[in-house]
């Protein structure tokens, strides 16, 4: 299905899936392509977005694009470091700021037409620059200003070419969304004629072309993600698609009878399930190292698919539920030197020989997103709103060495956590909420006597993507009922802690 298209050129910002995700808000259709992708399939976009990058525009190595993007006819907008590139490549001056801007700064809008209409002249956005732009270059005008940037918004009206200095796509900017739509609707004069149906029935017809006659080994772990691509994959290739769920060992309590029993319940293909936890565990044995836990984890996980696939018929592919803020952390996912934060164990985490071709629905979709397609294709609201879990599962909640009596304890303590989140009414409305075992044990007093155990930490974070977290602020009387209950009811802690980190800069998980 064709659809008016734009184009987002990735230099490597760790937000570029967010400007996607901005841009299918408004109902119009975009592919991430490479920064250095050929002006020739451009040409056919409604019009192109320049992201942002780590880079500086004067580097020697700094990733680039085609100048003749500028000459294509159509919209060009260019964003952060995608408005240096542009004056840059069209005659302008880029320096290193005298002062870099981090943060709020407040837009004074100086031209409030096509790109800047319905905003009010004086607005909050959100800055992130080391490097700014000293002269736009010869035919560009100033559309806006901040205290510290005197060209923060400009453009080239005869070559169509937009740039601002702030970020639209965060929602730090409070008239983002707006000022992207204005691009959208008013300067590249889309229609805004994709949805999210559109999505299901594209993958669908996306996934039979991949295929063709072979079967699809599918790594089902029970939550949304993997739930859905089973759910597009049972509607693509119906019982060609094998559903694999892995006891790792690494799971919570009971959760292999309850994924066992949903599945059963919304999906007429079989659910095959492997108890491979002695592997898993074996192998994972005296290791701490965050990184090679993911590895490790992975890497079986790809053995355990190929021993279980050798049952099937002409299996070729393996079908799993990556979502795009795995391959942000893991990998530079188009092209752009993006930085790694970690490496998931189903992206970064797997082995060079794979053995299987990768079918990845969902790979550059957020969660929000994935939870509005599971709701098109008939899944039920308690999978639909399920908190991520994720793939490595306890093993990267347990800090330090990874044992049965460990897991134990933290199975139990989790258990009381999302006992106690869910009585309160507040599962739904966090992103996610969990224990973390840590590696220390501390001093304590049971009847009267003295203990030195475990510590166990709280996290719960709200979070639209996963992206950026902050800690939730927990009534204190729950926070209270849940240190009690650990600690009276789980043999081994006694230190209950609370997790107030926001991402940045941490993460949502401990490792």
């Amino acid at each position: 299905m064709k659809h008016e298209t734009i184009y987002i050129l990735d230099f490597g910002a760790q937000y570029a899936q967010l400007i996607a995700r901005r841009v299918r808000e408004h109902h119009c259709y975009c592919e991430i392509v490479p920064h250095d992708t050929p002006v020739e399939r451009l040409r056919n976009g409604r019009g192109v977005i320049l992201t942002g990058g780590p880079a500086s525009v004067y580097a020697a190595d700094a990733p680039t694009c085609d100048p003749a993007v500028f000459d294509m006819g159509i919209p060009v907008l260019g964003i952060c470091y995608g408005m240096q590139l542009m004056s840059h490549l069209l005659g302008g001056r880029v320096e290193k700021a005298e002062r870099r801007e981090y943060g709020h700064a407040v837009l004074q809008i100086a031209n409030d037409g096509d790109l800047f209409a319905g905003v009010p002249a004086t607005t909050p956005v959100w800055m992130s620059h080391g490097d700014r732009v000293q002269s736009p270059g010869e035919g560009f005008e100033v559309l806006a200003t901040t205290t510290n940037t005197p060209y923060a918004a400009v453009v080239h009206r005869k070559r169509k070419a937009y740039g601002i200095q702030f970020h639209p796509e965060v929602t730090h900017t409070a008239q983002g969304r707006a000022i992207l739509g204005n691009f959208l609707l008013r300067v590249c004069e889309m229609s805004g004629d994709w949805q999210m149906g559109s999505f299901v029935e594209e993958t669908v017809a996306r996934v039979r072309e991949q295929v063709g006659d072979a079967g699809v080994v599918l790594g089902l772990s029970g939550g949304v993600d993997s739930m859905v691509v089973a759910k597009l994959l049972e509607r693509a290739i119906g019982d060609r698609v094998h559903p694999i769920f892995v006891d790792n060992g690494l799971l919570r309590l009971n959760e292999p009878e309850q994924v066992r029993k949903t599945f059963a319940e919304h999906f007429s293909i079989p659910l095959h399930f492997v108890d491979a936890s002695a592997r898993f565990l074996d192998r994972l044995a005296g290791v701490s190292d965050p990184e090679q836990k993911r590895r490790i984890i992975g890497h079986t996980f790809i053995e355990v698919f190929r021993d279980r696939a050798e049952g099937f018929d002409d299996v070729r592919f393996l079908a799993q539920g990556t979502l795009y803020p795995d391959v942000i952390e893991s990998v530079a996912a188009h092209g752009g030197p993006s930085s790694t934060i970690k490496t998931h164990h189903n992206v970064g985490g797997l082995p060079d020989e794979l053995g299987f071709e990768l079918v990845e629905p969902l790979r550059e979709l957020f969660k929000d997103e994935v939870r509005t397609i599971g709701r098109a294709v008939g899944l039920p609201e308690r999978i639909v709103t399920r908190q991520p879990f994720p793939g490595p599962g306890l093993a990267v909640r347990i800090l330090g060495d990874i044992t049965p009596d460990r897991l134990d304890i933290l199975r139990q303590a989790d258990h009381v956590i999302q006992d106690e989140i869910r009585s309160a009414g507040l599962y739904t409305e966090l992103w996610q909420s969990f224990g973390v075992l840590l590696p220390i044990q501390t001093v304590g007093v049971m009847g009267d006597g003295r203990t030195y155990e475990d510590v166990c930490a709280v996290r719960a974070v709200h979070s639209v993507d996963a992206m950026t977290a902050e800690a939730a602020k927990l009534p204190h009387d729950l926070l209270q009922r849940i240190s009690n209950r650990v600690i009276n009811e789980v043999r081994g802690i006694n230190r209950v802690v609370y997790d107030i980190s926001s991402k940045p800069p941490a993460t949502i998980e401990w490792e």
